[in-house]
């Protein structure tokens, strides 16, 4: 995964059950090669009135984590989904669509 996927980008899962989906990415987790994308792997947390904001208690629902593996950035060329490559430029690290020779755009922060 390395520096490939970061925080804001938009992607799209290639495998798995919420195969096809795209949205935006939420958190990365660099040591366990996975991510959190909004609307995709969706879980329900039962919580007790009083726990974690939720002064009511409830059913959650929130995002869990996917593997990095699972999940190809959006080229925002053709709006299909793209391997990307690294390339220095300079003392810079950019990173580059594969499908189109692009430069990928910076992730939208949020």
């Amino acid at each position: 995964m390395g520096r490939r996927i970061r925080k804001g980008d938009l992607v799209q899962v290639v495998s798995g059950a919420d195969k096809g989906k795209q949205g935006r990415v939420l958190a990365v987790n660099r040591e366990a090669g996975k991510l959190r994308v909004e609307k995709v792997r969706l879980q329900k947390r039962h919580l007790k009135p009083g726990r974690r904001g939720a002064r009511t208690g409830g059913i959650i629902e929130q995002e869990g984590y996917i593997d990095a593996s699972n999940v190809m950035l959006v080229d925002s060329e053709g709006g299909a989904p793209s391997r990307v490559r690294v390339r220095r430029d300079g003392d810079r690290i950019v990173r580059v669509f594969t499908r189109s020779g692009t430069d990928v755009p910076e992730p939208v922060s949020g």
